[in-house]
């Protein structure tokens, strides 16, 4: 599968269990371990861990195994990487405190959720 229907499939997985504040990193000129990274929020341990299932769950529908899943346990920050693409499910507070989006602020963003 393409990294650009991937991340859409993942995009609209992260829609429909009502991730907050998401966006879509295309990383391809600044990283050569992935070509996109998602960062979402959810607003509770169990919505983390509802945003991680829900990825995982569409991903394999269209044929893509995780590489690994990373984070589960706590769910403060559960890291899914389908290989083209990084998906990064995090409370409000991690998300505020690693500031993914400044790490990676040479990234282009290509869409950028509602608060």
């Amino acid at each position: 599968m393409q990294a650009e229907r991937l991340a859409q499939v993942v995009m609209s997985a992260l829609e429909e269990v009502k991730a907050q504040n998401v966006r879509l990193l295309d990383v391809r000129g600044v990283s050569t371990f992935t070509d996109f990274m998602i960062i979402a929020t959810g607003r509770s341990d169990r919505q983390v861990r509802a945003l991680a299932d829900k990825v995982v769950m569409e991903a394999k529908k269209q044929g893509v195994m995780p590489l690994g899943v990373e984070g589960k346990a706590q769910a403060e920050w559960i890291l899914i990487d389908l290989a083209d693409v990084v998906v990064h499910a995090m409370q409000p507070a991690t998300r505020d405190f690693y500031k993914l989006e400044k790490l990676w602020a040479d990234a282009e963003c290509l869409l950028a959720g509602a608060e």
